[in-house]
């Protein structure tokens, strides 16, 4: 005996093994508005085997009446990407202030930028270290580690910059959400749009940190050997060397590293805690 169940909508996975597809009769859809399996030997809805499958899309299917009979009410058809405006938020019983209380902390993102060579990374990691030691929770948005995956798609020309910056920023507005401090780790060379990226947070919660190293010292250190590609035409559109930086105005942190004084990476963490504590950042 065979029971015929029908799959959720819309995951996408292959059926099981000793699974088989075949048509279900429901009067008023067709086979193209469901995705289903049967499964042999089951008749218990709560099977192990059961695994959802791909169910075929058809355009003219409506969540409405599906809505309408749990909710009492009709509500909007679900919304695609060339109609954004039917999206409606949906809000948590667990919000930010409660992550907080749990993690003893309070969200926020702070964005390190300055050049290629500044030091960004290798201050990131010293904060996040340092924090770590304290017992709180942070994450590293690295920008080339970013560009691996969420951002790969992306080349470096000014539109492109402009959407990695746009994508990382609502990233890290998810994890300052969480509760969590984000560390955002990138040369963001514009101010339009680092401007953009604050007017994402809640007053203060977006802590821009410059990292004010000279070019000249930045392309002496040159760890990934990039200004001396940019300065042999092999890298097109570098800050720095053919592409402007534009130091931030007003930012909340400046970490200076001027002449052959090298401030050492942990003591430049080691500002931005006290910064934190002072905010009251680093307790719910």
């Amino acid at each position: 005996m065979s029971a015929v169940v029908k799959g959720p909508r819309p995951l996408f996975c292959s059926p099981p093994r000793g699974a088989e597809s075949g048509p279900l009769a429901v009067p008023s859809l067709s086979v193209a508005k469901i995705g289903f399996f049967r499964v042999k030997g089951s008749n218990a809805i709560g099977s192990r085997f059961l695994r959802p499958i791909k169910a075929m899309e058809d355009s003219s299917v409506s969540l409405r009446n599906d809505c309408a009979a749990i909710s009492g009410r009709n509500l909007r058809q679900m919304s695609t990407m060339e109609n954004p405006t039917n999206i409606v938020w949906h809000k948590s019983s667990v919000e930010k202030l409660d992550r907080q209380r749990l993690l003893q902390q309070k969200g926020c993102v702070i964005w390190i930028t300055g050049l290629s060579g500044s030091g960004k990374s290798t201050v990131a990691c010293a904060l996040s270290q340092g924090l770590h030691m304290r017992g709180k929770l942070t994450y590293i948005l690295d920008g080339d580690n970013v560009r691996h995956g969420l951002n790969r798609d992306l080349s470096f020309k000014a539109e492109d910059r402009a959407e990695n910056i746009r994508r990382i920023a609502e990233v890290a507005k998810l994890f300052a959400d969480a509760g969590i401090i984000c560390i955002a780790s990138l040369i963001s060379p514009y101010r339009k749009d680092r401007d953009v990226c604050r007017a994402l947070f809640p007053e203060g919660d977006f802590i821009e940190v410059f990292m004010d190293v000279p070019l000249h010292v930045c392309e002496n250190r040159d760890p990934k050997g990039l200004y001396k590609l940019a300065r042999a035409g092999k890298i097109k559109g570098f800050t720095g060397v053919d592409d402007p930086y534009e130091p931030p105005l007003n930012c909340e942190i400046v970490l200076q590293q001027k002449g052959r004084d090298c401030v050492p990476p942990g003591e430049m963490a080691e500002t931005v805690i006290s910064y934190l504590e002072e905010k009251g950042y680093l307790q719910a």
